[in-house]
């Protein structure tokens, strides 16, 4: 099985948020609950008091917000408020916004350049916070806001050149590796994860953010044919180990720790936590791993040893991208729900679930992605397992579009009563 997660950059917006018949109900809703006031727990910080019903706002590449670079002010907002009172109106409470989603910044960074996502051009100021605009539309709405940080991606593209004039990665050709097309920052150099976490902890300490949220990217997923050339590196700070992928390993385990140990210290109480892809090793890799055979693991391949992070309570909450559909061979939902809630068992480590909205109705997918109750078992199954704390839909032009009215059934079975 080839890997399947919710980042592929094809799945674009679903045309003008404006416009959709959902969003109007939605925002019907919301205005109800503003006048209901927050949530118990909204801004409180720490644990969450209820079930975490979420979904991610992701802003790489204009997947969901804003609808195109170079919105106006005005319309960027008002598209924002949209997405915002679509996840009130759905009864969902928590919303993950992401606000470096490549080396670059939603808020006016003291580290990296301002998005190219606002305004088409990386560097540019779009003369207005995003991130301190959406934490007090959130609040409005009872909403709590997770700040997504994506640790080591630099470009979507290979070019240092097309990078803004001062761009951290200009003035340190040294800190990047380009690899699959892609530029990233080199995980194995000690002052690259300092200043990443210089970078993520400039917005955790200036903003009443409710969480601190990354997502699947550590070590870039496989390219064929391609090597991530970081053997100076190891050459360098990898003497003590045996071998480059326990090196590897250990480099992204320290920068879970240390980033843990940091978010702790600017804003005690809120949770730090990671959405992995879904299977850490298959049972045929790995007695204890999960019985799967993805193509994909992340010990092996990414290098994040998620399952260790988990039992050792080095993060507050896990949220693996479970984006398969219940019963399917390879990598079975309910067998991973089973899994992820063994494993966390007695850490005081939360599991959320993440839920491919985005691949309902596709005609690409399985049959069973053809139903519109498929999610809403997804939470049934759920249910039974107490680790489990809450479900996060990716991602939120999905959850606005409703397709094949599968939100409304996820709404209607299991969040239209209850808080």
């Amino acid at each position: 099985m080839g890997r399947i997660t919710r980042r592929d950059l094809g799945v674009g917006t679903v045309g003008s948020l404006a416009g959709l018949l959902t969003l109007r109900q939605a925002s019907v809703a919301a205005a109800d609950q503003r006048r209901a006031g927050p949530h118990p727990g909204a801004h409180a910080g720490g644990r969450a008091r209820t079930q975490v019903r979420g979904m991610w706002i992701a802003t790489v590449a204009n997947v969901d917000w804003p609808s195109a670079p170079g919105r106006s002010p005005a319309d960027a907002k008002a598209e924002l408020r949209a997405l915002f009172d679509a996840a009130a109106g759905w009864r969902l409470n928590t919303v993950f916004f992401q606000v470096r989603p490549t080396a670059d910044a939603l808020w006016p960074s003291r580290f990296e350049p301002w998005s190219q996502w606002l305004t088409g051009t990386q560097g540019r100021d779009p003369g207005w916070d995003p991130l301190d605009f959406a934490v007090r539309e959130a609040h409005a709405r009872g909403l709590r806001l997770h700040a997504w940080f994506n640790p080591y991606r630099i470009s979507l593209q290979d070019d240092p050149e097309l990078l803004a004039q001062g761009h951290p990665a200009r003035r340190h050709p040294e800190w990047v590796v380009p690899y699959g097309g892609k530029l990233y920052y080199n995980p194995g150099i000690p002052e690259v994860r300092a200043f990443v976490q210089d970078a993520m902890a400039d917005a955790v300490a200036r903003y009443e953010i409710d969480g601190v949220h990354w997502d699947d990217y550590f070590y870039p997923y496989p390219v064929a044919g391609q090597e991530f050339d970081d053997a100076a590196a190891f050459a360098e700070w990898g003497g003590e180990f045996a071998d480059r992928a326990a090196w590897r390993r250990n480099n992204v385990d320290l920068l879970v720790r240390e980033m843990a140990g940091r978010v702790r210290g600017e804003r005690p109480g809120i949770p730090f936590g990671i959405s992995p892809f879904a299977v850490w090793r298959n049972r045929a890799t790995d007695p204890l791993g999960s019985d799967t055979r993805a193509g994909v693991q992340t010990y092996d391949d990414l290098y994040a040893d998620t399952r260790k992070w988990v039992r050792r309570g080095w993060i507050d909450y896990v949220l693996p991208q479970v984006y398969w559909n219940i019963g399917f061979e390879a990598a079975d939902y309910a067998e991973l729900v089973r899994w992820w809630s063994d494993v966390a068992r007695g850490t005081g480590v939360e599991v959320y679930i993440g839920e491919a909205m985005y691949k309902v109705g596709d005609p690409a997918q399985p049959e069973a992605w053809q139903d519109p109750a498929e999610l809403s078992r997804h939470l049934t199954l759920c249910a039974g397992y107490p680790e489990v704390r809450g479900n996060v839909f990716y991602s939120a032009t999905q959850v606005v579009a409703d397709p094949l009215g599968a939100m409304s059934r996820v709404y209607e079975d299991h969040y239209r009563r209850g808080a």
